[in-house]
């Protein structure tokens, strides 16, 4: 514990000028680097990205993709419920027919059609 007689040791994060300021950089620019008029620096390296290419970024991160592909299997699960549940409702003999899903859609409007001509009759 200092005294209060002793002078604060010299700390490099307690010093009023910091390396930074001996360099004279500004909103993290170097020196001779490009800056707007808001002072803010503009990087000479690193080309405008357009939209799309932000977004090809994006979705180029694992994080990105595990997300979607963990979105895809919910949205495949989801369709073949809806397509197993219309199965149900359909007509055929055998019963337990294995159908695949373009039949099933075909039998389902078959199926659809049938049952207007029935009421019109």
């Amino acid at each position: 514990m200092l005294s209060p007689e002793q002078p604060e040791p010299e700390l490099p994060w307690a010093q009023t000028n910091s390396f930074l300021d001996t360099l004279n950089v500004q909103c993290g620019s170097a020196p001779g680097e490009p800056v707007d008029e808001q002072g803010k620096a503009r990087s000479v390296h690193a080309p405008v990205l357009s939209r799309e290419e932000k977004r090809r970024r994006r979705r180029a991160t694992a994080k990105y993709r595990s997300a979607h592909a963990s979105r895809e299997r919910i949205r495949v699960v989801a369709f073949n419920v809806a397509f197993a549940e219309l199965r149900k409702l359909l007509p055929t003999l055998p019963p337990d027919k294995k159908l695949s899903k373009i039949e099933i859609l075909r039998l389902a409007i078959c199926y659809i059609s049938y049952l207007n001509h029935v009421l019109d009759v």
